[in-house]
């Protein structure tokens, strides 16, 4: 089995807090850093590491909007150490009890227990967007604008799904604008950990931001493999949000327009 972290390699500040390493497991994870649950005497936390600037900057943002909203209800992890590396970022995180929305969806066939589930994503988001935004997660131009222009970047230099023809309409065909919100920016049934129908933890918070609660929407009900591949279940997403806040076009123009560009 490929292990993207040694033991060898953890940072004696990160030691420091957690006593010796014993243990050290890979759950599923994205392609923007490595992941490990590791068992010491201190308990069980959550490791992260990243490699190169890029990726860096992303858990340093994640790190940013998860110290600013502690003070909040949110069910997010702790941060408890983060060091640099050279061009390594690590990070030792609270580990929470609980499994991915698509892991719990994927192993459920009772539709009660489905939906369930699924309500409670919708109604954990909605308590995202009702939380008043930290002052310094809001950003000094439109966060639509400044997508786009991260849009235009991401073309330019990284390999993205997204076209210049897409980018231009995108740019150019705007949705009428909305009262914007504390969001997550990747509200995904990858980054919602449940656990007997409940929320445990909202994890992965790199695109936290003051911004569109449609684009977190239309994310979270993406079909996806035994996920959200019949409209009612996009329906109990919405009636556990409270309301259905965004139209088919808004829903297109998030998920297949700026989305494909990151």
């Amino acid at each position: 089995m490929h292990q993207p972290i040694r033991l060898d390699e953890i940072p004696a500040e990160i030691i420091e807090e957690t006593g010796r390493v014993s243990e050290i497991r890979f759950p599923r994870q994205g392609y923007t850093s490595d992941v490990g649950i590791i068992e010491s005497p201190n308990g069980r936390f959550l490791l992260k590491r990243t490699k190169g600037q890029r990726y860096g900057a992303w858990l340093a943002r994640e790190l940013l909007v998860l110290q600013n909203l502690r003070g909040t209800k949110l069910p997010v992890p702790a941060v408890y150490r983060s060091v640099e590396h050279g061009d390594q970022l690590w990070t030792l995180i609270q580990y929470v009890e609980g499994e991915t929305v698509r892991s719990a969806l994927l192993g459920e066939t009772k539709p009660d227990k489905r939906h369930e589930i699924i309500y409670h994503f919708g109604a954990a988001l909605a308590n995202i967007h009702a939380t008043p935004c930290p002052v310094s997660l809001k950003g000094a131009s439109d966060w639509l604008d400044d997508m786009l222009l991260r849009a235009n970047y991401n073309l330019r230099h990284y390999t993205v799904d997204g076209t210049p023809e897409l980018l231009d309409r995108i740019t150019n065909n705007k949705p009428v604008p909305v009262q914007n919100t504390l969001i997550h920016g990747d509200y995904t049934i990858d980054n919602v950990l449940v656990r007997e129908g409940n929320v445990t933890a909202v994890i992965d918070w790199s695109g936290g931001s003051f911004g569109d609660p449609r684009y977190d929407a239309a994310l979270a009900i993406r079909p996806k493999p035994h996920a959200f591949q019949v409209p009612e279940e996009a329906d109990i997403f919405f009636a556990g949000y409270g309301a259905k806040i965004l139209n088919e076009q808004e829903y297109a123009y998030f998920k297949d327009g700026l989305n494909e560009f990151f």
